[in-house]
């Protein structure tokens, strides 16, 4: 079967399109930053040494320090599929990240955003 598009995208190409969807709405980097590093386990340094690397998504997220324990937490519709019932681990996980930054250019708050309690 023929892997989907976006798992050989270079993280390094859509991150600017992050960014660009979270500051339209007035919010920042930094809080795109923030998502990730809570998401994934990257640090600054980590993350800018994945922008220069220009790895596709696939290897990010299969590099990812520690995919945070909360997780099963994020629920919901994005791209039209419920992100709790999506099969593929590493679609789910992309999905997870986009559902993230929607929450974030939709004005939810932080702590609701990373699940906090």
């Amino acid at each position: 079967m023929k892997k989907p598009r976006i798992f050989a995208m270079s993280f390094a190409s859509v991150y600017p399109l992050y960014i660009q969807k979270v500051e339209r709405k007035g919010r920042t980097k930094a809080e795109v930053d923030e998502i990730i590093f809570w998401l994934t386990g990257y640090d600054q340094k980590a993350l800018q040494n994945v922008l220069e690397q220009k790895v596709d998504f696939e290897t990010f997220f299969e590099q990812a320090p520690e995919m945070n324990s909360n997780v099963g937490l994020i629920t919901g519709v994005i791209c039209g599929y419920r992100v709790e019932d999506i099969e593929d681990k590493l679609m789910q996980q992309i999905r997870y990240l986009d559902k993230l930054i929607d929450e974030l250019a939709k004005g939810k708050a932080m702590d609701k955003i990373l699940r906090k309690a």
